[in-house]
């Protein structure tokens, strides 16, 4: 019995259009015209000069071939069925497996004529072949996205030899509980597969927390952000912008057929190196771009999560305020910082130390950044109505200790979390404002009653990150008068005299904030660039912290609806730091540059 459709076909495709009336005698000419000028086939010259819409396209060459036509872009590829077909019988061929049922596999091919195709595959597989026919372009794109371009085996290595890395041995293996994330076999070896796992690689060789991956006009530009700043690593070559994206869009599960509108997805992996596993978890998100789909992801180490709170970076008397308050039984502790600045850690690390098997904690974030064994965490789904407020009204119904809110975003959840507070349960959150005091405005500009506020809120904590100094290239420095100019600091002539040059220097030390005995004794210090922090001098980041307790005379200025300047001046009369001298301070230590502690803070 014959295993696949003969067909009795018209002398060509040209003859079906001109009878059809798709194209006149003259937009022939013109197609085999480009034909013949860039040595391609019939079809993509027809393509290319737009006479024809490639869903009319389609239609014409299912009635051609006598079998169903596949829009590519619309299909998702089995990846049993993808194994099935070596990538080099797929590109010499022009075919493209698409799905496996019933020791059936349905191949999409340019030319479903091709009977060698047809029985080369059926002799490889031992399945029952049943052809569909698809635009040759689809064809193309679609086969260099499965299985690789074959000419990037050159960008690899190249690419490969530009960042000093002699062999990719990085590898993404799923987690038990999470769908396969890896295909294996040969698709294992395709370059595109490599390059996507090189440059994962790199990035967590390197300490990143994101990698941008971005289509520009004309090149495309990866993009590691190490220690809070961003730095381009790559540039690979435009041309293979789709691929890498779809590449990263089948590992996270999401739609790899629409570009239009943003994605996000996660891809939850071992990473292993040297002999030591680690589990790494990438955030996956996808925006439209002018240029194509930007994807940023979002890089989640578990084995480097530190739930220690003295390893933050308070200083002992803003540490020793921050766990007076969480010790308490109830009310509402803030964190308070823009996006990025290591509020969750913060929190993670201060429910670790509530966390003992006499309390019950529950939290609500968005999205779950790390798993903490012993906790109850919730995933904030808004689209099926799970948001913060929703879960705040559960968790009451839930005998909870101690609530964590991952964020305070509308006048709802501030409103649920406060009466939480004031009625038995330690509540944590954060907030995005520029500092501890504008926490409270924040609130009451969120329509909670000062009273409310007053009541409920114990302490309030705003943070920064900077980065810390190399400790294998830490190297004393004076730091000269015109630098101190560029960053920000005084002004007039970056030129003076020689005899005023000792004398600039002090008063710019008096401007950043230090006192006259600091700026006398102070020695700065700078990390001159090594292998270790990858040249920068820079290497891990460490947190700059301003602690305000709500005393009572601040309570009382808080119900008296008291100015975010007022409430801040009398914070510094009972001792709180600010952001800026915490970051002085940690300059005095020979922790972090001058330089970092201006760019996150001001006086």
């Amino acid at each position: 019995m014959c295993r696949y459709l003969w067909v009795v076909m018209p002398a060509s495709l040209a003859e079906v259009l001109l009878r059809e009336g798709v194209l006149t005698s003259a937009e022939l000419e013109r197609v085999r015209a480009e034909q013949a000028l860039r040595n391609c086939s019939f079809q993509e010259a027809l393509t290319r000069l737009g006479l024809v819409a490639p869903e009319a396209i389609g239609g014409i060459l299912s009635r051609y071939y006598g079998v169903p036509f596949v829009r590519l872009e619309d299909v998702e590829i089995s990846p049993d069925a993808a194994r099935s077909v070596p990538a080099e019988l797929a590109r010499h061929h022009g075919v493209l497996p698409l799905a496996l049922a019933d020791s059936t596999l349905t191949l999409a091919m340019i030319d479903p004529t091709n009977l060698a195709a047809i029985d080369e595959v059926r002799f490889l597989t031992g399945m029952t072949v049943k052809p569909v026919v698809c635009l040759e372009e689809a064809a193309r794109a679609a086969i260099a996205r499965l299985y690789g371009d074959d000419d990037a085996h050159d960008e690899l290595e190249r690419l490969m030899a530009d960042l000093g890395v002699e062999s990719v041995s990085f590898q993404l293996t799923p987690e038990p509980s999470e769908p396969e994330a890896e295909s294996s076999g040969e698709a294992e070896e395709a370059p595109i597969i490599r390059l996507v796992n090189l440059i994962l690689s790199e990035a967590i060789r390197r300490n990143a927390s994101d990698v941008h991956i971005e289509p520009m006009e004309k090149q495309l530009r990866i993009r590691f952000r190490i220690d809070g700043v961003l730095h381009t690593v790559m540039n690979p070559p435009l041309r293979l912008k789709d691929a890498i994206v779809s590449r990263l869009k089948v590992m996270a599960r999401l739609d790899i057929s629409e570009k239009r509108l943003p994605q996000d997805g996660r891809i939850k992996t071992r990473h292993s190196r040297n002999g030591v596993s680690r589990t790494i978890d990438l955030r996956v998100s996808t925006i439209p771009t002018l240029y194509g789909e930007k994807v940023v992801l979002r890089l989640l180490d578990q084995d480097n999560l530190r739930l220690d709170m003295t390893q933050l970076g308070m200083e002992p008397e803003s540490l020793a305020a921050f766990k007076r308050a969480i010790a308490r039984p109830y009310g509402m502790v803030l964190v308070t910082g823009p996006t990025g600045s290591g509020k969750t850690s913060t929190l993670y690390s201060a429910i670790a130390q509530l966390n003992t098997g006499e309390r019950n904690i529950v939290t609500a974030e968005d999205p779950v950044e790390f798993q903490i064994p012993g906790i109850n965490q919730v995933q904030i789904k808004e689209q099926i109505g799970l948001t913060f407020a929703a879960a705040l009204r559960s968790f009451l119904r839930q005998d909870p200790d101690i609530i964590l809110v991952g964020e305070i975003r509308d006048h709802e959840t501030a409103e649920i979390a406060i009466k939480a507070a004031l009625t038995g349960h330690l509540v944590l959150s954060t907030l995005h404002t520029n500092d501890a005091p504008s926490a409270v405005t924040r609130l009451i500009d969120m329509g909670v009653e000062p009273f409310l506020v007053a009541s409920a809120v114990h302490l309030i904590c705003a943070q920064r990150l900077v980065r810390r100094i190399c400790a294998d290239c830490c190297e004393p420095v004076r730091l000269s008068v015109p630098a101190l100019l560029g960053a920000g600091l005084g002004t007039g002539s970056h030129s003076r005299p020689e005899e005023f040059e000792q004398r600039m220097f002090w008063m710019q030390l008096l401007e950043a904030g230090f006192t006259e005995q600091e700026a006398e004794t102070l020695t700065l210090l700078r990390g001159r660039g090594c292998a270790s922090c990858n040249q920068t001098g820079y290497r891990g980041r460490i947190g700059l912290f301003e602690v305000m307790e709500i005393t009572p005379e601040i309570r009382e200025m808080i119900l008296a609806r008291a100015s975010v300047f007022e409430l801040r001046r009398k914070a510094l009369e009972q001792g709180m730091l600010t952001l800026r001298r915490s970051g002085l301070q940690k300059v005095l230590a020979g922790i972090t540059t001058l330089e970092e502690v201006l760019r996150e803070t001001t006086l």
